[in-house]
């Protein structure tokens, strides 16, 4: 144990346990006069007091002497006779750290085009550098532990959710992006956060060198939500109106219940159907048809079906009927005189409206001269 407390002592450098860490403290802070502190060559040895850096060792190794290294005179402990330093030792990784993953709740905005209240979320990936050991020291050691690397990307990573906050919020509530499809708007996602991620991260020596895979979404229930109702407002205008499409789906589902035998159709639930039906059928513009309103596009689609003909615009003009011809009359086959349509004889001559064959008794018009089933003549030949 002696031995090896001795070969501590001598030399100085993080183990290759820790070569995943961003930030390694070395765990004692008296520190033997002459040892050597071995540097890696993508890291940097940072000395603190009181936290406050003192000193700062590049890569490669050296020997800890207050002549070689004058910023050790400020640690020298003079209860050892000066053989001894008294400080704090942190190994900082400035190499890239990648593959950090993050995501989590965005916000509740406003669909602008449904009036929806929804949850985006967002997921993606990063890599982070140290671009300043000694900020990194001093700024974030009393918000994080900086030797624990998932506190270090924890924190990191919120900072990063509040930058993606406020950019895609911003487009959404100004109405450039809809919230179905967003997408499309991955790479200008990606460019605005990782600009406002470092300009949060300047102050404490940290860049974000990539960020990618951004994808940013609805919670499951409102993404069910809004399809439903991108279903529901297709099929309203295929059906000509919301109440058309509600009582079309009442039908629906009342011959559903029929086809498993009647048994889910209450009479009351029938009726009313039949009811519905009768007002389908009645034609548009009599009450209670009702025009669906022109359509203002919904997220994520085109502008909408087309608007309705404007109120009280003129209806093309129908073909008057024929003034000697009135409805509901025809002519007498005999006298030719106008009588009521379904009269069965004439009241100027007579004569029955209705004829029949004498050889097969079909109905005939009542100038038909030939039978159109068997061509016997209507009236026999002249003597």
């Amino acid at each position: 144990m002696g031995l090896l407390n001795e070969a501590r002592r001598e030399f100085i450098a993080a183990p290759d346990g820790s070569k995943g860490q961003i930030v390694f403290k070395w765990p004692d802070q008296n520190i033997r006069k002459f040892a050597r502190a071995i540097v890696e060559p993508d890291a940097v040895a940072v000395f603190t007091s009181q936290g406050q850096v003192m000193g700062v060792l590049m890569p490669g190794q050296h020997t800890l002497d207050a002549q070689e290294l004058p910023f050790l005179g400020m640690f020298v402990d003079w209860a050892s006779g000066g053989n001894a330093f008294k400080a704090e030792i942190y190994f900082v990784g400035t190499r890239e750290f990648p593959n950090n993953r993050f995501g989590g709740r965005l916000d509740e905005v406003q669909d602008p085009q449904t009036g929806l209240i929804v949850t985006l979320r967002t997921f993606g990936e990063y890599a982070l550098r140290v671009s300043d050991p000694t900020k990194l020291i001093v700024n974030l050691v009393g918000t994080v532990d900086v030797t624990n690397n998932q506190a270090v990307t924890g924190w990191v990573t919120q900072q990063l959710l509040k930058v993606t906050r406020t950019a895609v919020t911003t487009q959404l509530m100004s109405g450039a992006w809809p919230i179905l499809g967003l997408s499309m708007h991955s790479p200008e996602i990606e460019q605005q956060a990782l600009a406002g991620a470092n300009r949060e991260l300047a102050d404490y020596g940290i860049v974000l060198t990539r960020l990618g895979n951004v994808d940013v979404n609805l919670d499951d229930d409102d993404n069910a939500r809004l399809k439903k109702l991108a279903g529901d407002t297709a099929y309203s205008r295929l059906a000509g109106g919301f109440l058309q499409a509600a009582q079309a789906e009442a039908l629906q589902g009342a011959g559903e219940g029929m086809a498993q035998g009647g048994a889910a159709v209450t009479p009351m639930f029938f009726g009313a159907g039949m009811g519905m039906a009768g007002q389908m059928m009645q034609a548009p513009g009599q009450a209670p048809y009702n025009a669906p309103p022109p359509g203002p596009g919904f997220a994520g689609g085109g502008p909408g079906y087309a608007a309705q003909a404007a109120a009280g615009a003129e209806a093309p003009a129908q073909p008057a009927p024929d003034a000697a011809a009135p409805a509901g009359t025809m002519a007498c086959g005999h006298c030719q005189s106008q009588i009521q349509a379904g009269a069965k004889f004439c009241p100027e001559c007579g004569n029955p409206t209705q004829k029949h064959c004498t050889n097969c008794n079909a109905s005939l018009a009542p100038a038909a001269k030939f039978c159109a089933e068997c061509g016997t003549p209507t009236a026999p030949p002249p003597a």
